[in-house]
């Protein structure tokens, strides 16, 4: 009930001026909408930080009445001193589980803001759901903004496309993303199937935003992040047919408040663990579970490249030469779990094929080599069980999965 508080509003507040201002210097315009990840776990330990953000780039203020009682207030457009920007917001299902008071806060704000005597060009919500009322939206399907799973699901769906390989091209990804999070919530909503909706905020999304609030936690720590941003922005991008920027805040220290883009942090975490010579002794000293969570986390980055672009290719290059080429840590691999250097060389490879890592064809054919080698270890350890045929390094796709999704949604 105490969510958000005085402290925490005061940072989300600079967080979202930052990110304004960022976007404004940069593009010298403001973003009309702003796609936003709500994570259950970060509202508990930061006590409503991005709630506060949220509520700052719509122009309402909280007025806590006492620690437990809270009101919300329009911030007048001469004191906000610049348009509203809109926001879509996706929830976890923890979130939507635990936090059941503040979607509905929320949503209660985005109807009070759509409902002012505004001009279009300095209230964009209500420009927007101007926009969905003319495209046959009722005025409370209009003003859904806080979209999760279906009641009783959890996930997001694009980290399975991508881990199966089930995908093709952004697109798909796309599909994916809607037909797992189109369900909207709300003040007397709770899980309704909202796909045009979803379509109508997305299409005006400018930029995406998430945060990391400990060094417990990382955007290479669950796929979840880069199934649940990395999938917002695909989105939205595919969508809207433009460009869609990503940005990264950093409130560990609530002292020092910091912004990065998506791809500064992807740089940052990189160097920090996956690439640190000190965090990969460490992991060793785990054995086979070590092993299995290096493999993760490249996955998580190839799941990050897919959705957003936004892993540079020298992060690539360095997986490669630390994971397969270098010979110490190979054999650490080959000891201890053969699986996961498997995967490894599997993750690059596909990465490759689709055009997210671009290489030499030495540095692929030696890659292939080493796989294939790998793939040979692993098959000694079974003896004389039949197997059947392994996948000698080919990426099998799988679209069936789209096509069940078109008969039983998209065209109904």
């Amino acid at each position: 009930l105490k969510i958000p508080t005085e402290s925490a509003v005061e940072r989300g507040k600079y967080i979202a001026k930052k990110t304004i201002e960022e976007y404004l210097k940069k593009y010298n315009k403001y973003p009309e909408s702003v796609g936003v990840v709500l994570w259950g776990f970060e509202t508990a330990k930061t006590y409503g930080e991005t709630i506060a953000q949220i509520l700052e780039y719509i122009g309402v203020r909280v007025i806590h009445k006492t620690p437990w009682e809270k009101e919300l207030e329009i911030i007048p457009l001469k004191e906000l001193g610049r348009p509203r920007i809109d926001v879509v917001v996706t929830i976890c299902g923890f979130f939507r589980e635990m936090f059941p008071n503040v979607m509905e806060l929320l949503d209660k704000a985005f109807r009070m803001v759509a409902e002012l005597d505004e001009s279009d060009n300095m209230n964009f919500i209500k420009k927007h759901v101007m926009e969905g009322l003319d495209s046959g939206l009722s005025f409370r399907e209009a003003t859904y903004r806080i979209f999760s799973s279906k009641p009783g699901t959890y996930g997001n769906g694009v980290k399975y496309a991508i881990y199966a390989s089930a995908w093709e091209n952004e697109e798909d990804l796309k599909d994916a993303f809607m037909f797992w999070n189109s369900y909207a919530y709300g003040n007397g909503v709770y899980g309704d199937s909202a796909m045009k909706s979803f379509e109508n905020i997305l299409k005006s999304v400018d930029l995406t935003f998430n945060k990391t609030v400990s060094d417990e936690y990382d955007l290479f720590g669950c796929c979840c992040y880069f199934g649940t941003h990395g999938g917002l922005t695909n989105a939205a991008k595919v969508i809207s047919k433009k460009e869609v920027k990503t940005y990264y805040g950093d409130t560990r220290n609530p002292d020092k408040v910091e912004m990065r883009t998506l791809n500064e942090e992807i740089e940052r975490v990189s160097l920090t663990k996956l690439l640190n010579p000190n965090w990969i002794e460490g992991m060793k000293r785990h054995g086979y579970k070590g092993a299995g969570d290096i493999s993760k986390r490249v996955g998580r980055i190839f799941g990050w490249s897919a959705t957003t672009k936004e892993v540079d290719n020298w992060i690539f290059d360095e997986i490669y030469n630390t994971y397969v080429k270098n010979e110490e840590n190979k054999e650490f691999f080959r000891k201890n779990n053969p699986y996961a250097l498997e995967e490894i060389g599997r993750r690059l490879l596909e990465a490759y094929q689709r055009g997210l890592w671009k290489t030499d064809e030495n540095t692929i054919e030696d890659l292939k080599r080493i796989y294939m080698e790998i793939e040979g270890d692993i098959e000694d350890t079974y003896g004389d069980i039949d197997i059947g045929e392994f996948q000698g390094g080919s990426i099998d796709i799988d679209m069936s999965w789209k096509e069940k999704l078109k008969e039983k949604y998209f065209y109904e």
